[in-house]
């Protein structure tokens, strides 16, 4: 008998011999020594069994692993060959061929078999203790079955910080190792990388518990585990094993559908060991060690202090505001946004030909004589009462007896749809703000519940592959998984929160001004109605929440909570931005968050269906053109062509009638221009989801909506200027900074980092390193910008026609 590689004497050998063939003698099989490294053939059959003692003496302060090979040529599934191995604490055994289950009961078998048995002494103590281990094999067979059998002691069984490892395994031939946390770490990332896609695997991290779960079939019965094609990361804590170290296990799985693979369609015959030639996988392990928790104290300050910065540079630009103000007292009036001198009102003059500037005598006499409504409610009185119901909102006999008339004039201007009490318009856009909040409410709450219940699952099953993180840059903390996507989101309730501070400002100067009766707050500029602004910034605000809650636990099936809130961030400024110059024929609070929930009821239709479904994309598309089509007519005609089921009649009329029977110029040009190219930009969409349908479908319908919004914007700018109409230095620039912040927000944004459109596997291909303070990964990036991007943009909208306070609404255009 040859001496083990421990140089073990004869005594130990004979002594531990003695011990099983005592314990052997209850089979009737006299065990046989055996030794390490030597490889064994014989074979089996119904009255022959064979049993092997393996003798060996533990080396101190390490952990001994032993790893057993078999291999049969018989793949006769009615006589299998059982291996089973006895060890001190425990037994394992396996039969061969050995059979894995796929998809739709596909079996595949295996003739080599190889399983590391679980370490003895996962502590080991100091000193040397014996140990041994029997290996039996045994067939029901009535011929014999040839088997080879050997056992060998693992070196590298441990893995060290910092240091890759390289190793084999396929699918009946499972690893696992062991790594030991260093005195000076907490956590650590284990990252496994391959060169190849397939075949698809399993990453695990089990306890320091026998049985050791190393098969396809239960390695997701214990521990945290992910599913793997190149590349997989697992971030473990030392707090959460009180052993202070753990199992990592590798696991090949015999289909790769789990992976994105393909299922084969048809698969005949027998399967034998070319099986095992198939699906070997090279793989790499590397556990490096995760940042510290000063790390997190400085991703934190960073995060609100970055912010917070806003605040003071608003108080900034406010203080100085207020010095010019108190600086020029005399010959100054306050009004809602912000200085406006006592100087004759300028007069709008656009070059000769322009549908805006010049208009006769008799329009601006009516002009002047029709703005006169707004005079007569006390100014002070801006309170909501609960006398104005809203359906005293249009209850005004003597606008409704001439709005038709006056809409229908070629030049149009601000006094022309500003005529309705200012009282009452501004109560009916308050309804934006009140009915935002219970929105948000009662959308918020479901949300929070939800991804609670989303992290709770993660968090007692480990399966990872629910949630779609970066997980190269995923910092737990506490009960969240990913707790950076989730700091990143207090931009925007920040920056949202400080958006309402600025309205309210504003809010608070213009009552003062109404209540000093200031004539400039009464005729001049805009019409100030701040309910919309309100509304923007609880959007902003809920934006960041909502996209915090879907951070918690992305994945495919809470998407929309990240999208929501943004469709309505988009709607409410292009209803701001057309409120400006028609604030008495802007749409009602109802009408438009009626509009918002249909929107969020086609995103749901669209992630439940709008995979390949050919009919929804079609009658998607065709309500996407209707409505189109149904909006640019009320936009053009101002509200006078009336919606309902007559509409698109009329509207062919009018084309038939202005067009073919008589072709002639259109009374609106600008307007006729800009909804030209907002339908092709619109049919464009329509057209492009139906030939390519794409999968994200809740970024489809934002995408529409951002587009939407830029055109109309670019439109007003344009117009603007074309106006004689100018841009202060703060709304100027308030555009470059969001041109500046959403181009680099969007750079970020396109650097995919996960993709719930794939598989949990194939996401994790396109997973990353942490980019900024070792904390913040791409998309942490954009959240950052992208919540300063929408400050700014709000900002635009806010201060935007500030130019304009002392100029006399009859000599403000519409368009």
């Amino acid at each position: 008998m040859p001496r083990t590689p421990e140089g073990s004497g004869w005594a130990l050998l004979c002594a531990l011999f003695c011990a099983a063939a005592a314990a052997a003698a209850g089979h009737g099989v006299r065990p046989a020594p055996a030794a390490f490294g030597r490889l064994y053939r014989g074979a089996v059959n119904v009255s022959a069994e064979r049993v092997y003692a393996f003798a060996y003496r533990s080396r101190p302060g390490q952990v001994d692993a032993v790893r057993v090979s078999v291999n049969s040529s018989s793949e006769n599934l009615q006589y299998p060959v059982l291996f089973v191995v006895r060890q001190q604490k425990g037994v394992l055994s396996w039969q061969v061929p050995l059979i894995f289950r796929g998809l739709y009961q596909r079996t595949y078998n295996y003739q080599e078999v190889s399983r590391t048995l679980c370490p003895s002494e996962a502590t080991p103590e100091a000193g040397r203790s014996d140990q041994i281990i029997f290996v039996d094999v045994a067939s029901m067979a009535p011929f014999d079955i040839a088997y080879e059998l050997l056992v060998t002691r693992l070196d590298n069984f441990q893995i060290e910080t910092n240091k890759a490892f390289n190793f084999t395994a396929s699918p009946s031939q499972p690893q696992y190792f062991l790594y030991k946390f260093p005195q000076d770490v907490d956590s650590v990332i284990v990252k496994v990388v391959s060169d190849v896609v397939y075949p698809c695997s399993v990453v695990s991290i089990q306890d320091i518990v026998c049985p050791v779960y190393d098969l396809d079939h239960n390695v997701e019965f214990n521990g945290v585990y992910q599913s793997m094609t190149k590349q997989a990361a697992i971030t473990v804590q030392k707090k959460d094993f009180t052993g202070e170290q753990f199992f990592v296990v590798f696991v090949i799985k015999p289909e790769d559908y789990a992976c994105g693979g393909s299922v084969p369609s048809s698969i005949h015959g027998k399967f034998n060991r070319t099986w095992n030639l198939q699906r070997t996988k090279n793989l790499q392990v590397t556990v490096v060690p995760s940042i510290k928790k000063s790390v997190y104290v400085q991703a934190m300050f960073f995060s609100f202090l970055s912010f917070l910065s806003f605040y003071l540079g608003s108080v900034i630009v406010a203080f100085v505001h207020y010095i010019r103000l108190t600086s020029s007292y005399g010959s100054v009036s306050i009004a809602g946004s912000g200085i406006m001198t006592s100087s004759h009102p300028i007069t709008a003059s656009t070059p000769e030909g322009s549908s805006y500037g010049a208009i006769d005598e008799s329009s601006s006499s009516v002009g002047r004589q029709l703005s006169s409504p707004e005079r007569g409610p006390q100014a002070g009185s801006d309170t909501d009462s609960s006398v104005e119901e809203e359906s005293d909102f249009d209850t005004m006999p003597e606008i409704e007896n001439d709005k038709n008339v006056i809409r229908t004039k070629v030049f149009l201007f601000l006094s022309d749809l500003s005529r309705k009490d200012r009282r009452i318009v501004s109560k009916k856009y308050k309804i934006y703000f009140w009915n935002i909040i219970t929105i948000a409410v009662f959308y918020a709450l479901p949300v929070i519940q939800l991804v609670i219940t989303y992290q709770t699952v993660v968090n007692v099953t480990g399966n990872q592959d629910i949630c779609y993180y970066n997980f190269l840059c995923a910092h737990p903390l506490g009960v969240l998984s990913a707790f950076n996507n989730i700091l990143s989101n207090v931009g925007h309730m920040l920056l949202g929160f400080l958006f309402l501070l600025i309205v309210l400002r504003r809010d608070i100067l213009h009552r003062r001004a109404m209540e000093m009766k200031d004539v400039y707050t009464l005729d001049y500029g805009i019409p100030k109605h701040y309910g919309l602004f309100y509304a923007m910034g609880i959007a902003l605000m809920m934006e960041g929440v909502l996209s915090a809650c879907y951070h918690v636990c992305p994945n495919y099936s809470n998407f929309q909570f990240d999208t929501s809130f943004m469709y309505m961030i988009a709607g409410l400024c292009m209803l701001k931005l057309y409120q400006t110059r028609h604030p008495d024929i802007n749409a009602s609070a109802y009408s438009a968050y009626a509009s918002f929930a249909v929107v969020i009821c086609l995103a749901v239709l669209g992630v439940v269906f709008g995979k390949n479904d050919m009919w929804f994309w079609g009658i998607f598309s065709m309500i996407h053109i209707l409505a189109s089509l149904a909006l640019s007519t009320q936009i053009y005609y101002m509200g006078r062509f009336k919606i309902d089921l007559g509409i698109f009649r009329r509207a062919v009329m009018v084309l038939y009638t202005d067009c073919i029977q008589q072709c002639s110029r259109p009374m609106y040009m600008d307007r006729m221009v800009l909804l030209i190219v907002g339908n092709l930009v619109n049919w464009s969409f329509a057209v492009f989801g139906l030939v390519y349908r794409p999968r994200d479908f809740a970024s489809y319908i934002l995408g529409i909506f951002i587009c939407n919004l830029l055109l109309y914007l670019a439109f007003y700018i344009i117009m603007k200027l074309r106006s004689s109409e100018k841009l202060l230095p703060i709304p100027l620039f308030c555009i470059v900074a969001t041109a500046v912040m959403w181009a680099a927000a969007l750079y970020f944004f396109f650097q995919n980092l996960s993709s719930w459109e794939e598989t949990p596997a194939e996401s994790r291909e396109k997973n990353r390193p942490c980019i900024l303070l070792g904390f913040f990964d791409d998309h942490d990036v954009w959240h950052f910008l992208s919540a300063t991007a929408l400050f700014f943009s709000f900002l635009v909208l806010l201060t935007l026609d500030d130019d304009l306070d002392t100029v006399r609404r009859d000599k403000i255009p519409v368009f």
